[in-house]
């Protein structure tokens, strides 16, 4: 209860300094919204007090909550989901050459996807019969590498902005349209929430997870804060019909989820470009929601913030209250948040050092609630390797004052 009481006294504190915001009338008769379902320690009594801090039963509305959704809304990932139904039922149209996949791809990549899956625009990839060529595309879709091991993607890009492997999946689809992206992603979903827990499947000589499942405590969660008149968005790394599918699933309709945005054609076809953020336009992968990308997006979809200041930390009005994730890709917006940072714990070395070391007193750390990760044996490397560097380096991981974050053991499990 002292943490708690810690926690609370901070996040009122931090309140207090935002800008008023008037209470409406009916609010000290409003019944206050409560989360329903079990989580770990103290983690609901905190989001509870944000909840009813930043809500309705405080006379406020219109506060935000962001989430990212692979991992932290549902166990499991819902793009390689769809990925996996499209390998297994030859949806993916075959490219002219595989070298237009992606603005990065090598010699070698290209080669070896050739050699495994043919070339020639028209027609689609015959995955289903081919184990060959769909074990070159999740080996690349996993590990950016061929089967032989050779790098598939090379050259320049921040890696905080992109990954190009991530902004491959939604290219594979150049030229499909986002329906039928969108049918691809709900046979996919049908699938993957009857399977059972802990399901795996075969894609090539890949063992990848076979089932995915809403988390009840997010669903919950989520239901509550709308009821408390937040205002709740979905931003992830995936690609955006497919997000949209599922996140129709826990109340977030299209206009509240952001992922990555495919570039259509005249004819309405999905295109390998993408929509930009921050003053960077339409481009082959260079920017998307990802790190620095999520708070790009928030910054820009949902206060209106453009150009080269999307990027930036903003002032408190224009962020987040809730923020949450499982992944150093959810990093930035997350700790953008004004109330509660919320992380399910998947061993993610610079998001953790950041929810260990908790600063502001806001940090909300839970284990997955299916299948938790077990104890990480060694501290997280916060003081040397943690943060990951635009350049694609790894160095230490400082605090707002630019002093070391130290290195932290892994305690919530």
């Amino acid at each position: 209860m002292r943490q708690l009481l810690a926690w609370s006294l901070a996040a009122a504190a931090a309140l207090a300094a935002a800008p008023a915001l008037a209470p409406t009338a009916a609010a000290a008769d409003a019944k206050c919204p409560k989360l329903r379902t079990s989580w770990y320690g103290d983690n609901r009594a905190h989001l509870q007090h944000v909840i009813d801090t930043y809500g309705t039963c405080s006379g406020h509305r219109g506060a935000v909550a962001a989430f990212d959704w692979d991992n932290t809304i549902t166990k499991n990932d819902v793009t390689d989901a769809t990925l996996s139904w499209a390998l297994r039922h030859s949806a993916l149209p075959r490219p002219a050459r595989w070298k237009d996949t992606s603005a990065w791809m090598t010699d070698a990549g290209d080669r070896a996807l050739t050699a495994a899956c043919g070339t020639g625009a028209g027609g689609s990839l015959r995955t289903s019969d081919r184990p060959k060529c769909t074990d070159e595309i999740v080996e690349i879709r996993e590990k950016g590498t061929t089967m032989s091991g050779a790098a598939a993607f090379a050259g320049t890009w921040n890696h905080r902005r992109t990954v190009p492997q991530y902004a491959w999946v939604p290219q594979l689809f150049a030229g499909r349209t986002p329906a039928q992206l969108s049918s691809y992603a709900a046979a996919a979903r049908t699938e993957a929430l009857a399977a059972p827990i802990g399901a795996t499947r075969t894609l090539g000589t890949h063992t990848v997870p076979a089932y995915v499942r809403y988390y009840d405590q997010q669903r919950d969660l989520i239901r509550t804060l709308k009821r408390a008149g937040f205002r709740v968005y979905i931003v992830s790394a995936g690609s955006e019909p497919v997000t949209e599918v599922w996140s129709r699933g826990v109340g977030v309709d299209a206009a509240h989820t952001i992922a990555i945005r495919s570039v259509l054609d005249h004819r309405g076809r999905i295109t390998t470009r993408n929509e930009g953020c921050g003053g960077i336009g339409v481009n082959k992968g260079e920017v998307i929601p990802y790190i620095d990308g999520k708070r790009c997006w928030i910054n820009q979809d949902i206060y209106g913030i453009r150009g080269p200041a999307a990027w930036q930390k903003q002032a408190w009005k224009n962020r987040i209250a809730v923020g949450g994730g499982d992944a150093d890709t959810d990093v930035t917006f997350v700790s953008d948040a004004t109330g509660a940072h919320l992380v399910l714990n998947r061993n993610k070395a610079e998001l953790m050092c950041r929810a260990y070391d908790d600063t502001d007193g806001r940090w909300v750390i839970n284990p997955m609630f299916i299948e938790p990760l077990p104890r990480k044996t060694d501290p997280y490397p916060c003081s040397t390797t943690a943060y990951n560097a635009p350049d694609g380096g790894h160095t230490p991981l400082l605090r707002p004052d630019g002093s070391v974050v130290p290195d932290q053991a892994d305690t919530v499990h």
